[in-house]
């Protein structure tokens, strides 16, 4: 598939022409192309992460950290507010609490353990997981449906404002717990919670190993501390077992009508980390984070709920659960581990965030950015400066503007219904023709979570207008954004396409020309489509008369799978006249460096030699037209996200000293 790729923008060199990928199907929007790039060059899959250097029980203990912060960070509040329907008329019933615990358990079991942990992280692209990588998955199989980019679109820009409302409610939920030391403490919640916040964002740039190496040891620390709270609660009460017989969660849907509606919303709260843990697939791999879920993180959790259960049995009056599971003494040293735990929980989908940024990247659904690499054994381990600023304004407006965990609550949970339930859609597709299960053994499998997913969604939708709009502005803004990157970049392909030369056709002109002087040295000319003459080339040719002797116009191609293979990464092929048509492929989950893959032409007898070399890209300066495909309001959208597209000198690692930029006026 040919896919849209960055366009030239005014004050940032690109590549003459948008990078062309490779994925089987159309282009997204109009059949044009999308931009490309991405991670570690000639790495296997296996290498490129690191996983087979890295031992399986320290990628384990750092799953527990970075993977499943998020949802194990729930029990500050998922309880707390499921209780609240059946508060609202003043009468706590026993049925009513073993209801509440059974529909988490139930949610934890259905949602996590079986739909993400046994079946969605099977369903890995190479390695790579995450909603875009199972949309690559799904078009393909497709034939690049349009329909399924304009989902993925959707489910990432629902992920993106999960990834601003999880560290603000996270933080705010356990520097709460200070207010229960002494309410003293209660107007220094906010700056607190503000400082935790920027700081843990200021240190994303030391990157994911060293956040795991820390934040690993102290999680499994906190899911212990969780069980330990909860077991003498569970002993005083074990009648609180009665929670995992799925009756009791039936009988309280039945029996509450539209409140087991309300209910439901908040009892999603329980499991919103499940699609970051799919999200960060790439970064620990499959085995390390199902051992952790199964060994450690799912009993933790499942006990720490019971123990909330038994003691609102025992005192129905109690407001905060979680934090009066354990004694007076151990308040602050569990407030201090719950602020370090929610930290870790902000870490989940701020690390899903950054993959996911690059594979939109890939798919040429945003503008380039800058991606550095912050591991060298495991390419997946990245940091997008621009992403993380966005994400800790975001943040630090939302905690800000709803000021306590409670308000927050209303606006989560929409984001991250919305992607399962795309998720569990696309999974669809994959099971069926991706792994070729007929249809109705694919529905069999994942009908039932659609419909789970689906009274979710409902449920979360009754807060609309407590704050559930937040997500949903989030998602639209941003869906917005990527669509008229999508659209734009196809407007520009095409236009540009009108004043195409082939490239045979030029190279035969010379061939039989005296008006062009040949010059010492490799000239490299970046295009998207090999057989068209590159722009650059042109403007050359016009204003210098002059042709090198060996002239290279290459091609980067972005396939849909995480990492190309050493054997398909470069190809070469001789035009004539000096002139060579070379094409590099890069999985969308790569960071091209141009110099150091041609320096594997040498295999092909072609000697590369940066320092007699020059790389020419086009400048090209965006002006809206009279007359576009998109309104003008849109235009300017799309010529200001590519003003602030990454260089490409830059991003695909070019020497800035061996770069010639030529410069040219367009109009989108």
């Amino acid at each position: 598939m040919t896919q849209p790729a960055s366009p030239h923008t005014a004050g940032s060199t690109l590549p003459d022409g948008p990078v062309a990928a490779v994925a089987g199907g159309p282009a997204p929007g109009e059949g044009g192309p999308v931009a490309a790039s991405a991670g570690a060059v000639d790495a296997s899959p296996q290498e490129a992460h690191g996983h087979a250097k890295t031992g399986f029980w320290a990628l384990t203990v750092g799953s527990v950290g970075v993977v499943y912060g998020d949802i194990g960070t729930s029990p500050l509040y998922a309880f707390r507010e499921a209780l609240a329907p059946s508060r609202s008329d003043g009468i706590l019933l026993a049925e009513e609490v073993i209801g509440t615990a059974s529909l988490i358990i139930w949610a934890l079991l259905l949602i996590v353990t079986i739909k993400y942990v046994a079946i969605l992280l099977r369903m890995d692209n190479n390695g790579e997981g995450g909603i875009l990588s199972l949309m690559a998955q799904a078009r393909h199989a497709l034939g690049g449906s349009k329909i399924v980019f304009m989902l993925g679109l959707l489910g990432a820009s629902l992920f993106y404002g999960d990834s601003v409302i999880t560290p603000a409610i996270s933080v705010l939920s356990a520097v709460e717990g200070l207010k229960l030391v002494t309410p003293a403490f209660e107007d220094y919640v906010l700056p607190i919670t503000v400082a935790i916040i920027l700081g843990l964002f200021a240190v994303q740039s030391h990157g994911t190993a060293r956040v795991a190496t820390f934040f690993g040891p102290a999680m499994v620390v906190w899911f212990l501390a969780m069980a330990a709270a909860a077991l003498p609660h569970i002993a005083g009460n074990p009648g609180v077992l009665a929670a995992f017989n799925p009756w009791y969660a039936v009988h309280y849907l039945l029996g509450h009508g539209t409140g087991a509606l309300v209910a439901l919303g908040a009892v999603f709260l329980a499991v919103t980390g499940a699609e970051a843990l799919f999200a960060d697939l790439g970064h620990f791999g499959r085995r390390p984070i199902q051992v952790a879920w199964l060994g450690l993180v799912a009993p933790c959790l499942v006990l720490n709920y019971l123990g909330q259960t038994a003691l609102v049995l025992a005192k129905p009056e109690t407001t905060d659960p979680f934090y009066q599971l354990v004694p007076e003494w151990g308040l602050i040293p569990m407030v201090l581990l719950a602020t370090l735990a929610t930290v870790t929980a902000s870490q989940a989908v701020i690390t899903g965030a950054f993959s996911l940024s690059r594979q939109a990247i890939q798919l040429g659904m945003l503008p380039r950015m800058e991606i550095r690499h912050t591991s060298e054994a495991h390419s997946g381990q990245i940091y997008l400066p621009q992403i993380n600023t966005l994400l800790a304004l975001g943040v630090v407006i939302l905690a800000i503007s709803f000021r306590s965990s409670s308000a927050l609550a209303s606006a989560y949970g929409i984001a991250v219904t919305g992607t399962m339930l795309l998720t569990a859609s696309m999974a669809y597709v994959v099971l069926w023709k991706v792994v070729r299960l007929s249809p109705l053994v694919s529905a069999a499998i994942i009908m039932p979570f659609i419909v789970l997913e689906s009274l979710f969604l409902l449920s979360n939708l009754l807060k609309l207008h407590e704050g559930g709009y937040v997500p949903l502005m989030l998602a639209g803004g941003l869906m917005l954004m990527m669509w008229t990157w999508v659209r734009g970049v196809t407007i520009l392909f095409n236009k540009t396409r009108k004043t195409d030369v082939p490239l045979v056709e030029l190279v035969g002109m010379l061939e039989k020309s005296t008006s062009y002087q040949r010059v010492k040295g490799t000239a490299v000319f970046l295009t998207s489509d090999p057989e068209i003459a590159p722009a650059a080339l042109l403007h050359n040719m016009k204003h210098n008369k002059v042709i090198h002797e060996k002239n290279v116009v290459l091609t980067v191609e972005t396939m849909d799978r995480p990492r190309a293979t050493q054997s398909e990464r470069v190809r070469i092929e001789p035009v004539g006249f000096g002139f060579y048509r070379v094409v590099m492929r890069f999985g969308y989950m790569e960071t091209p460096n141009i110099p150091r893959t041609l320096t594997l032409l040498k295999r092909e007898g072609f000697k590369f030699d940066i320092m007699s070399t020059s790389f020419f890209l086009s400048r090209r300066s965006i002006r809206p037209a009279a007359h576009s495909g998109m309104p003008l309001w849109q235009d300017r959208i799309f010529i200001t996200l590519a003003k602030n597209a990454n260089d490409a000198t830059d991003f695909f690692q070019i020497p800035t000293g061996r770069v010639v930029e030529v410069g040219t006026q367009v109009t989108v």
